[in-house]
């Protein structure tokens, strides 16, 4: 597995940091946001460090798809899939991202307002 030593959500990956998991796969881990923003917000991360969905997607065949595939399955776990659900992935510190290990938020549960501000 590749990581970096100071990374938030690799230190949650290993288990040194607890969290709320909710799903798991052989290459990615859900788990609830601290923060929550709607009354589904989940956190999918590759369980291999890459700073950004740009970086994600340009280093590993298959794993976006992977981390894809397990937010739907979140999102039908938390039962937000046939009402609507949003799938965000910042890139970039103006873009909002303030941890940088690529990470998708699987929102939910309520009205969701465009554009998201």
């Amino acid at each position: 597995m590749v990581s970096e030593a100071d990374c938030l959500f690799c230190k949650i990956v290993a288990g040194e940091i607890p969290a709320k998991i909710v799903h798991e796969t052989d290459r990615t881990l859900a788990f609830r946001d601290v923060n929550p923003q709607a009354p589904t917000h989940v956190l999918v991360v590759p369980k291999d460090h890459y700073p950004d969905a740009a970086a994600l997607a340009a280093a590993d065949h298959g794993l976006a798809d992977d981390v894809l595939k397990a937010a739907h399955a979140v999102a039908e776990q938390e039962g937000v899939a046939g009402s609507g659900y949003r799938l965000v992935f910042n890139t970039g510190a103006e873009a909002g991202q303030t941890v940088f290990h690529v990470h998708g938020h699987v929102l939910g549960g309520r009205g969701l307002t465009w554009p998201p501000g």
